[in-house]
């Protein structure tokens, strides 16, 4: 049972222009929403610009956290939709990293009037391969559950290894050490759940159930998402727009904020 307001549990913040049109930033797995913060100034003359800490993430109610509810995409979409009525957004243009991508997907099947645009930074629908329809998602079902059991043994000693393999920046150790303490100041138990939420939901089956008009920002050399999957992602979302980013790793908003930027407000204004 909520304790707590839906602003608190999420501990939403909102910054920019009130008056203006939204955009609702959504952070991936281990992270927060301080993980945008190269990119949120870029906006705040021209946007309402609203962010929120999934539950269990960041400075969220952690009396919040239900196994059950975050045993699934939906019950984080569920907040994320509650956040939109709470402060009655409209025309939300919802941007939205990794996990995050498919929640949104999620939230944009369930309610596509609440929502203007979609944009999905570095998105994938499944992690696992399914050689049956000749999907690549990248992973076999045993490298997956390798790295739940991994993860599993030692989360801490787990997310020191993988948060460079993830933020991909060798030239630039401190973007993965940056993210390996946010992996670290993650709750391990529920760092575990939401692990596996990540890494095995599949919503292939919604993508061409998005109606909403959507930006697809594709990574190079992206461990977590290839190329192929944001592809595949571009082609069964109808009329959605793919731009490959420079920017190599699985986090531009981090390594490359300003090229991610830029393609956002381009995508948003062609015309300027």
């Amino acid at each position: 049972m909520l304790t707590t307001t839906v602003l608190d549990r999420n501990n939403v913040t909102i910054s920019g222009r009130q008056d203006g049109p939204v955009l609702l930033f959504a952070h991936g797995f281990g992270c927060d929403q301080d993980m945008w913060r190269k990119v949120i100034p870029v906006f705040t003359d021209d946007y309402r610009v609203v962010a929120f800490d999934h539950v269990g993430a960041g400075q969220s109610d952690p009396a919040a956290y239900e196994s059950g509810k975050y045993s699934s995409l939906e019950g984080y979409a569920q907040d994320l939709l509650e956040i939109c009525a709470e402060l009655n957004l409209r025309e939300v243009t919802l941007v939205a990293h990794s996990v995050s991508a498919m929640m949104a997907v999620v939230a944009a099947v369930a309610e596509p009037s609440r929502f203007a645009h979609l944009v999905l930074v570095g998105p994938s629908p499944s992690y696992i391969d399914d050689p049956a329809t000749g999907y690549v998602g990248g992973f076999s079902r045993t490298d997956i559950e390798d790295l739940l059991e991994s993860l599993d043994s030692n989360y801490f000693a787990w997310a020191a290894a993988i948060a460079p393999m993830v933020m991909g920046n060798p030239d630039s150790p401190e973007l993965g050490e940056e993210l390996a303490g946010s992996f670290c100041r993650t709750n391990p138990d529920t760092a575990r759940e939401f692990a596996r939420v990540t890494f095995l939901s599949d919503t292939r089956h919604l993508l061409s159930q998005v109606v909403t008009p959507t930006l697809v920002l594709q990574c190079s050399e992206d461990m977590l998402a290839s190329v192929e999957v944001g592809q595949y992602v571009h082609q069964q979302i109808v009329g959605s727009t793919l731009v490959q980013l420079a920017a190599t790793g699985h986090c531009p908003h981090v390594s490359a904020p300003e090229e991610t930027a830029a393609a956002i407000a381009d995508y948003l204004h062609p015309d300027r």
